[in-house]
């Protein structure tokens, strides 16, 4: 029986007799194992095993391998490593090239929401807003505000506020946030492990009551008319569209450098990069809020799995693995950035952590992921995710052998002779162009939608790339001896003026 199938045919125990309402729904919740409905229907696509037999054995060979090539020759295991990479970072600079190409040359690029349409209300569905918090009592007035705000009727919203059953204090404040509220209700999920994000949002989809689902962060602002646009695209394009993903921006982009560099990088990945990856029809990786779903889609690819701490990269990989189809919607959802260092290490290290999760998963089997992809797809993601990992690793490690070089009064520009010369020019060449192409990208994202100021800050775009590879490192780390661990985000609040610009 398929993973989907399995999951339709265990739904009938879910069926709850709720009703939509101010404070707490309290149903028969569901089975205690059903977080775990992925793992037990498909194992294979699951996180819970973090590692196939095969890939720590290729794993344990190559590591070795190149430690034997250090020792023998350093010069030559770099050169090696230089040829064996070189195509996918050339692939990561092809694809930003692109998106370039694509948003640059486009006469007005989509940025702001467009006018949702007016549908009689009589014909809209009920919706289900899933909100998972912990620790954000401080949070929960605002949260409540913003999505009582968005432009769907009262009676046919489903706010599904998502606490763990130890955080009174969350649940407390949510109480009185949602008082006076219809439509808002709180769900406590058990103590259980692992305690993820996933695992809650798992626990609470057999008692959301919507036809379609939608998952908000404790800090976002979606845009009002977010739902209704959602729901348009999902009427006018067909069964076969499963998942919409919603622009995510900055509101406290000015806060801080970190903020700042925060901001660039979304405004990027959303405005620009994502846009092209659905023109080019290759896997979408979702973003972490403002996923859009079609209940029936979620259900059948397997919902969330628990045990991987990005489930949104992993849940948008296997809607397209089985053939359903996960666009952009232009609607944008504010978020607040890390401002410490601190904070957006620990939330950058979760994020690594579930793209190698991520990567793993769908490369058990990658014949199986080639007949379900197609070659695009296939190569699409090896560089959307394998490629992104694998510069964020390997990236320090030329500027550390450059320095070793310099530091012993070997480094020349030209590498003694043959083809290590081609491959090692090669390398710089695309470095260069990666590099270039990464911040111009930026620059014209940011420019559009943000101004000339903040884009401005895209010339410090390589430090904030190197303390991305800092934080692959621990995520390395981090995946060896706790993989399932979830780094808290802490929020701080919105400030009280809320300047974004919007285009």
């Amino acid at each position: 029986m398929s993973c989907g199938h399995w999951i339709v045919s265990n739904l009938a125990f879910v069926k709850q007799k709720t009703s939509l309402g101010t404070g707490e729904a309290r149903p028969v919740g569901p089975a205690p194992d059903w977080p775990d409905t992925l793992r037990n229907a498909s194992p294979a696509l699951s996180a819970a095993m973090p590692m196939a037999l095969w890939q720590r054995v290729v794993l344990v060979l190559v590591s070795a391998g190149f430690a034997v090539c250090f020792v023998a020759s350093a010069e030559a295991a770099m050169t090696t490593i230089m040829a064996l990479l070189t195509p996918a970072f050339a692939g990561v600079a092809l694809l930003r090239g692109i998106a370039l190409w694509q948003f640059a040359s486009a006469a007005r690029p989509a940025l702001a929401a467009e006018k949702p349409p007016s549908r009689p209300d009589g014909e809209l569905p009920v919706y289900s807003i899933l909100v998972p918090l912990y620790r954000e009592a401080h949070m929960a007035s605002a949260l409540a505000g913003a999505l009582d705000r968005l432009d769907w009727p009262v009676e046919k919203r489903d706010i599904v506020f998502i606490t763990e059953a130890e955080d009174q204090s969350t649940r407390r404040a949510l109480e009185i946030a949602a008082k006076g509220r219809p439509g808002m209700r709180i769900v406590s999920v058990p103590a259980g492990e692992p305690r993820t994000k996933p695992r809650a949002l798992m626990y609470v989809l057999p008692l959301a009551q919507g036809e379609f689902v939608v998952v908000f962060d404790a800090e976002d602002l979606p845009e009002p008319g977010q739902l209704r646009l959602a729901y348009e695209r999902f009427q006018n394009e067909g069964a076969a569209l499963g998942c919409l993903q919603a622009r995510l921006n900055i509101y406290n982009a000015r806060n801080t450098w970190i903020t700042r560099q925060f901001a660039l990088e979304y405004t990027a990945l959303f405005d620009a990069l994502l846009p092209s990856v659905e023109r080019l029809k290759l896997p979408l990786p979702l973003g972490g809020t403002s996923n859009h779903f079609r209940r029936e889609a979620l259900e059948r690819s397997g919902g969330w799995d628990p045990y991987n701490v990005t489930e949104d990269a992993d849940l948008g990989v296997r809607l397209a693995r089985q053939g359903w189809d996960v666009k952009m919607l232009d609607s944008v959802t504010w978020e607040e950035a890390p401002q410490t260092f601190r904070a957006w290490f620990g939330q950058r290290t979760r994020w690594l952590k579930g793209w190698m999760q991520t990567s793993l998963v769908h490369l058990r089997q990658p014949r199986r992921l080639w007949h379900e992809l197609g070659a695009r797809g296939f190569i699409g993601f090896n560089v959307l995710l394998v490629g992104v990992i694998l510069s964020a690793l390997i990236h320090p490690l030329f500027y550390a052998y450059a320095v070793w070089k310099l530091h012993t009064g070997e480094l020349a520009l030209w590498p003694p002779d043959g083809w290590p010369a081609l491959i090692w020019w090669t390398g710089v060449v695309n470095l260069a162009v990666s590099y270039a192409v990464g911040i111009a990208l930026t620059v014209v994202a940011a420019k559009r939608r943000h101004g000339s100021r903040l884009a401005a800050g895209a010339v410090l775009l390589p430090i904030y790339w190197m303390m991305i590879s800092v934080a692959a490192y621990r995520a390395l780390i981090d995946l060896a001896v706790r993989p399932f661990h979830w780094r808290k985000t802490m929020h701080t609040g919105r400030a009280a003026a809320f300047d974004c610009e919007r285009t």
